[in-house]
């Protein structure tokens, strides 16, 4: 088990930029392939972005897609999500999620893969 807490949310205006950091602690949090979701009132949650447990593969939304990018540095125990050109639509809870992974390329879009979760970082973007 990993434990996970989120931080870096905010408020700030369309247009900026945030970046999230998820630091994980317990197990070798480098054995983990790692993803962002986010909850926006009344919506279920959806997935944002997920990288493998080495880096080398990341994986988004179609909604995010050449706005966000994640990344990990596993000497820090920490992934991170910047997130560019923010827009009111992406105003949510961000939680960030680990799964065990048993090879350096797994990555998976699907929350109920996912086995451990922090406790969310809230993101709110105005107009």
């Amino acid at each position: 088990q990993v434990q996970l807490v989120e931080s870096g949310g905010g408020l700030v205006q369309a247009g900026d930029s945030l970046r999230l950091s998820c630091a994980a602690s317990g197990r070798t949090s480098s054995s983990y392939a790692m993803g962002w979701f986010r909850q926006a009132p009344g919506k279920e949650r959806e997935f944002v972005a997920t990288i493998s447990r080495s880096g080398g593969n990341t994986d988004y939304a179609d909604s995010v897609k050449g706005r966000f990018t994640i990344s990990r540095d596993n000497g820090k125990n920490t992934v991170y999500l910047q997130m560019n050109s923010l827009k009111p639509e992406d105003t949510a809870v961000y939680y960030c999620a680990a799964v065990f992974s048993g090879n350096d390329f797994y990555t998976t879009n699907l929350g109920f893969q996912y086995t451990d979760w922090g406790q969310g970082t809230q993101v709110t973007v105005s107009s």
